[in-house]
């Protein structure tokens, strides 16, 4: 275990931050991967599987959380400041990575909540856009605030130096919303079963001969929509034997 030192928090909402911290050399990990991060309470150390929000080549680590008020880390780290020293396991792990899949057209990443963090990291990786022609992030959440990152994904990211000039051609971003008007409104679960996902987005209908699919996010919608690829025909990958969609099973409390 090492530590490293906040250095920004963020409160978006009531309910969900972010916040960054150093990152020590030995640090490594792969686009998609979480990591244990924790804080001492009471002379013991608390740890929690969070994913790591920053790209592999940052020389900072950013994670994204939300705040549960009985959460067993969660109800203090929603008080950390700028100097507080945090916990972090020795290294990096996950099913979130592009090596688990088969190569493929389109990649759909799905996700719900703070389950949008490890596609973040992925969508600033070049391999991905190597290994396929269009990237589609799904993110869905009850209200708009909760669409962390939503800046980022329609504009900022296009500044990326190594990615930027491929957002154009290669990026969808498909926010969606269940409890409020919004441009897109609907459970992910919804969208994809009825086709307004790839009608809105202009794409062909999802082939699992052809397309990969990535899900993380509330334990129960991942479920769902873990049953829906695999009613498409889709089989789940892993590190000995890439398949077609992968889903990530860590969750934070």
């Amino acid at each position: 275990m090492r530590t490293e030192t906040i250095t920004k928090v963020n409160h978006l909402t009531e309910d969900l931050f972010t916040f960054t911290t150093t990152r020590s050399p030995s640090m490594r990990f792969e686009s998609g991967q979480f990591t244990m991060i924790g804080l001492e309470v009471d002379g013991k150390p608390v740890m929690r599987p969070y994913s790591i929000v920053s790209a592999t080549y940052d020389d900072f680590l950013e994670f994204l959380s939300i705040k549960v008020p009985n959460g067993t880390l969660t109800k203090h780290l929603r008080n950390v400041i700028p100097g507080t020293t945090l916990l972090m396991g020795d290294k990096a792990t996950g099913t979130l990575m592009i090596d688990n899949l088969k190569p493929g057209r389109n990649l759909y990443l799905l996700a719900t909540g703070t389950g949008i963090a490890p596609f973040i990291s992925l969508a600033r990786d070049t391999a991905v856009y190597d290994k396929f022609e269009k990237v589609v992030i799904v993110h869905g959440c009850r209200y708009a605030n909760e669409l962390a990152y939503r800046g980022y994904l329609q504009l900022d990211i296009r500044n990326d130096p190594l990615v930027g000039d491929r957002i154009q051609d290669q990026l969808f971003y498909y926010p969606t919303v269940t409890r409020e008007p919004f441009r897109n409104m609907g459970r992910i679960t919804e969208i994809l079963r009825n086709r307004t996902l790839t009608t809105k987005c202009g794409l062909p209908p999802i082939d699992h001969a052809k397309d990969r699919a990535m899900i993380c996010g509330n334990m129960d919608l991942t479920l769902a929509l873990r049953d829906i690829v695999r009613e498409m025909g889709f089989t789940e990958g892993s590190s000995h034997d890439p398949g077609e969609y992968v889903t990530e099973k860590s969750f934070i409390g």
